[in-house]
């Protein structure tokens, strides 16, 4: 991986991060139920945690990356998604935003497993492990309301 690549790598995950943040705000704004415009309005908090994190990590671009330089870090393979959309589900935004949080965690893992830097990637295995719980937390209120009947 050469210093663009790095670049874009960072810049379509604060893209994503960004879109991410919009997205819970937007399903926050459109749910009746109290607990889940709080969920939503959270995640759309710790996303622009994460955009932050990852805007400094571009503005301090090392001179020497600190990745493995043979690896495949399967970028192209999150590209792809559901857009959202006013007349999207309940069901839709929760599928979509499942799927958005796995891609995330996909991807903080695939850069935490290329990192030679160790800070760098605990960072990333960090940010890989707050998508993890995003997702978690997406399916559970996703089962815990779609399927009362499992309480």
């Amino acid at each position: 991986m050469n210093h663009e690549q790095y670049k874009q790598i960072l810049k379509d995950a604060i893209e994503r991060e960004i879109e991410a943040q919009q997205f819970y705000r937007d399903a926050a704004g459109r749910m009746q139920n109290r607990f889940l415009q709080e969920l939503f309005t959270g995640f759309a908090e710790e996303e622009k945690k994460h955009e932050d994190i990852l805007t400094g990590f571009l503005d301090a671009m090392p001179e020497s990356l600190p990745f493995d330089e043979n690896r495949d870090y399967k970028v192209a393979e999150t590209v792809g998604r559901l857009e959202v959309s006013d007349r999207m589900s309940p069901a839709d935004a929760f599928a979509m935003a499942m799927k958005k949080e796995e891609e995330a965690m996909n991807q903080y893992t695939v850069l935490a497993d290329g990192c030679t830097d160790p800070e760098q990637e605990s960072v990333f295995r960090s940010l890989a492990a707050m998508e993890r719980d995003h997702k978690f937390k997406i399916e559970k209120a996703f089962v815990d309301i779609g399927y009362p009947e499992a309480w």
